[in-house]
């Protein structure tokens, strides 16, 4: 079924059918056709799933960290408003452990001294993804077609096309717009259809998310642990609505043949697993819900932008999750992305002109650079079972624990924030 809203789209030209044609109904696709909508723009979205699967998606297991300027961002869309009270999980703190838990002290990292109370929130995938359908399907300038097969997506001298199959239908039909842009996935086939590659690091791991019922309070920290076998992530969740018991989300990430084996645990046997690797600090856990497994797979484009294209979200950078800077990211370009193009609208000017999408593919790109390869860095440094690598990164745990100024770096990636220096420890 193609769905669309029924909101009268502006015309910017009478050969263009929008100002913005979007390949992808996720929580960044959405998120950026709300954006366009709200400044003025007409946005088409281009979504192969139902209508009935955006409206209503189902829990996936993933938990997104957000930063405090992305929340802005997401209350600016109208979308914040719309998460319920038990989807939004407040994180005050977290401790990064190196070894088996409790054998060294952590390093702890808070918002003290930010003039914030948190270092961020954690909302829950799925419900990302509900609101920002929510609010995209009543945006006036958006239209959004459901079950719609992109075969194939193609850049011109005045336009960028696209054409699509909609369901049940044997003929496609086409669309044309001043500009398109892939936020279809990490394996973007849209990316692939412009031309533009991109650099894949495959950890030969996979991920194993579920949520687990906790015998004690988390109190609202996080917890980092870099085992040498595998990594364990516990993130702080809001109390069940039902009971009232503690929560949490566990992210494990092991080899292809240790994560086979978890996942042919009973329940009961995964929670305990999981509790034992925490030395259950949280007490005895039990699984709710199912487990998810994902390859883990990190994408960086060779470029974010060409002439009358552009690239957001996952088909830009796909991040490994464990500095929690996928959707951030996504979001952060939603509103660079928005700014360059409300502008350019407000001049008359061509909104799929390369020089003028260069400015946005710049500003994200000394973005997501730095922390695309700090978090690569990272994950090598801390997967690494050899001993020279073990005493780098206890090297490198122990100088962040005593230098205040890294720890203030740190907690401004967190926070998305820029750390406010103590006097005695001012930057040169």
């Amino acid at each position: 079924m193609v769905s669309s809203t029924r909101h009268p789209l502006p015309s910017s030209s009478p050969a263009h059918d929008a100002d913005v044609l979007i390949v992808g109904g996720g929580p960044a696709g959405l998120s950026l056709a709300a954006s366009l909508g709200q400044a003025g723009l007409s946005a088409t979205v281009l979504e192969l799933q139902p209508e009935a699967q955006l409206a209503a998606p189902a829990p996936d297991g993933r938990e997104i960290a957000l930063t405090h300027p992305n929340v802005a961002t997401l209350e600016r869309l109208g979308s914040w408003q719309r998460l319920a009270p038990h989807e939004v999980g407040r994180l005050a703190a977290a401790e990064v452990h190196d070894g088996p838990v409790g054998r060294r002290g952590p390093l702890h990292l808070h918002a003290g001294g930010t003039g914030l109370d948190r270092l961020g929130w954690i909302v829950p995938n799925h419900a990302l993804r509900r609101t920002a359908w929510e609010v995209a399907s009543q945006t006036p300038g958006v239209r959004l077609l459901t079950g719609a097969r992109v075969q194939r997506v193609a850049v011109h001298a005045t336009h960028a096309e696209v054409q699509y199959l909609p369901a049940g239908a044997s003929q496609t039909q086409p669309l044309r717009a001043p500009l398109v842009v892939a936020a279809d996935s990490r394996l973007s086939a849209t990316r692939r259809q412009l031309g533009i590659g991109a650099s894949m690091t495959d950890f030969g791991r996979t991920v194993i998310v579920c949520r687990l019922r906790c015998e004690r309070p988390h109190d609202q920290v996080a917890h980092e642990c870099f085992g040498y076998e595998r990594t364990l992530a516990i993130l702080p969740l809001p109390d069940d609505p039902v009971d009232g018991s503690p929560l949490c989300s566990a992210v494990v990430t092991a080899d292809s043949g240790q994560a086979q084996a978890l996942l042919e645990l009973s329940p009961a046997a995964f929670a305990a697993e999981v509790a034992a690797q925490f030395q259950h600090r949280l007490g005895a856990m039990e699984l709710t819900g199912e487990r998810h497994a994902y390859p883990l797979v990190a994408v960086y484009a060779h470029r974010f932008s060409g002439a009358r294209c552009a690239l957001l979200g996952d088909a830009a950078v796909g991040m490994h999750p464990v500095t929690a800077h996928g959707f951030n990211l996504g979001l952060s370009g939603v509103a660079t992305l928005t700014r360059v193009l409300a502008e350019a609208h407000a001049r008359g000017r061509d909104l799929g002109a390369a020089h003028l999408l260069a400015r946005y593919a710049r500003a994200q790109h000394l973005h997501a650079w730095p922390l695309f390869q700090g978090t690569n860095a990272i994950v090598r440094l801390y997967t690494d079972t050899r001993a020279l690598p073990r005493l780098a990164r206890r090297v490198v745990l122990e100088g962040a624990r005593r230098l205040p100024p890294l720890q203030a770096a740190i907690v401004s990636q967190l926070t998305g924030r820029r750390p406010a220096w103590p006097a005695h420890v001012q930057p040169n």
